[in-house]
């Protein structure tokens, strides 16, 4: 593994560094268990306590649940999923439906390649059909990612210049942490409202009464804020859930309400 390491501070992406760098900044607490970390290999930014090469500088005392340790790491600098490695039941990709069939725009998910294959084979999607795979900065058309020779060897579509360049509203993306537990999730948002929302992301360990914390990034980390609210509903097939937001703060309310406006 290579001996060049970047992490996130704050919302700030640093390096790269070399490995001893690295194990002060564990030694002296400036980072935990729970920064984010990336090196060449990585399919995206993980956890420390995640790297069982850097297991021998954390110490007890590493890592809180504390929202701090839910940053996002800045966009352009986070790798993407790599989908040539992406194993084909792994639930994580979510789609918007709309555009590709002239209608208002819906999103679904998150599903696997083998999901996605059958609804490319059902035309409930095709090669204009916008997919989103964490780590990436935007929407794209299905068939300007490795995702369309994954599920399809058809040809692609012609993408008018115009059609590329469409204005498209950046995912209303959500980091999750569930109680006190360290492993955070990442779903995408719809139904959007100062009042609650729903978050597609599979598998997430919640029932209905159960209390979350999210930190939002509505223009994945233009006016992210943090946010708690009870589950009020788990999605059909554990793809997400509907929640309710609790004493939502004066950014949050000013984030969303921006966010909402954008799409009259």
């Amino acid at each position: 593994m290579s001996s060049s390491w970047y992490y996130v501070r704050g919302n700030d992406r640093i390096g790269p560094v070399e490995e001893s760098e690295l194990a002060s900044l564990f030694a002296d607490q400036t980072l935990g268990a729970d920064s984010y970390v990336w090196t060449k290999g990585f399919d995206n930014w993980q956890k420390a306590k995640a790297v069982e090469q850097l297991s021998s500088y954390l110490n007890s005392e590493s890592g809180t649940a504390d929202m701090s340790s839910v940053a996002t790491p800045p966009q352009g600098d986070r790798p993407v999923l790599d989908i040539a490695s992406l194993s084909e039941e792994r639930a994580c990709i979510t789609i918007k439906i709309g555009y590709d069939r002239g209608a208002d725009d819906v999103e679904y998910g998150p599903y696997s390649i083998a999901q996605l294959r059958r609804a490319y084979k059902e035309n409930r999607i095709n090669g204009k059909t916008f997919v989103y795979v964490p780590g990436m900065e935007n929407w794209k058309f299905l068939a300007e990612t490795s995702l369309f020779d994954r599920i399809t060897s058809d040809m692609p579509p012609v993408i008018d210049e115009s059609e590329r360049r469409m204005h498209t509203r950046k995912p209303f993306v959500a980091r999750l942490l569930f109680h006190d537990k360290q492993e955070v999730y990442e779903g995408v948002c719809r139904d959007i409202s100062t009042g609650g929302l729903q978050v597609l992301v599979a598998n997430f360990p919640c029932k209905a009464g159960d209390e979350v914390k999210l930190n939002v990034h509505p223009d994945n980390g233009a006016q992210s804020f943090t946010a708690t609210g009870k589950v009020v509903r788990v999605l059909e097939g554990s793809q997400g859930f509907s929640l309710r937001f609790q004493a939502l703060g004066d950014k949050a309310m000013s984030a969303i309400q921006e966010y909402i406006d954008q799409a009259r």
